[in-house]
């Protein structure tokens, strides 16, 4: 895959944690919404991290919860790992390196045998900055590591068919696609297609604030 490109800057502490502004600004409104879409659910595998800031807001206000952070970036790694030290609990597991297209590509026994299976899939911020080789990559991994009735959540800003563009997103796909053509704000339709491939169904698309959105996915065993 491509080097990381990055969209913001980040702040960083001398301890090695990094700050998101982006983060900082969206964990609230999404942490409402985990309470509901993971439901009693504990085991979560995130993709693609980032700083690591996520994880401690979700794990310190749902103490049921297990979080397994990774992302295909070190100096990501790094910080995660600082935040996971900086914690008064252990819920927060060591970060593993994931690159969604190696991750896809392994034998399946390896897979699992490599990351286990979960209950939820998290990926915030995720489609928009990544090829769309690896969109497809994240939900054949996404519906590999999940348990049937688990759920994926993806956040971020998505073209719907049914919704007016806001202007905003048309200004963020043109800046993404001058950064790396291979970016932009996807189109909800074409990621619906590729879930439905694989299993996972959508089941809800949630409106949040700054023109973003949560879709649910859930894993459905089809009948043989």
């Amino acid at each position: 895959m491509a080097a990381v490109v990055r969209l913001e800057d980040l702040d960083e502490r001398g301890d090695g944690r990094r700050f998101s502004p982006s983060a900082a600004r969206n964990r609230g409104d999404i942490l409402e919404v985990l309470r509901h879409v993971l439901d009693g659910r504990s085991r979560v595998f995130e993709i693609a991290s980032g700083t690591g800031e996520h994880a401690v807001h979700f794990t310190e206000a749902l103490p049921r919860v297990r979080w397994q952070p990774t992302d295909r970036d070190a100096e990501a790694l790094l910080s995660i790992e600082a935040w996971r030290r900086a914690q008064s609990h252990d819920r927060i597991l060591p970060p593993k390196h994931v690159d969604v297209i190696e991750v896809a590509a392994m034998p399946e026994e390896e897979r699992l045998a490599s990351f286990g299976q979960h209950d939820a899939i998290v990926a915030i911020n995720f489609f928009h900055i990544t090829p769309w080789t690896a969109c497809e990559a994240f939900v054949r991994v996404a519906a590999s590591l999940l348990q049937p009735g688990g759920v994926t959540f993806v956040y971020g800003a998505f073209l719907r068919d049914e919704v007016e563009t806001a202007p905003s997103n048309l200004d963020f796909d043109a800046r993404l696609r001058a950064t790396d053509p291979a970016y932009g704000v996807r189109k909800l339709e074409d990621v619906r297609r590729i879930t439905c491939d694989v299993g996972l169904e959508l089941g809800e698309v949630i409106t949040m604030p700054n023109n973003n959105v949560g879709l649910v996915f859930t894993r459905v065993i089809r009948g043989r």
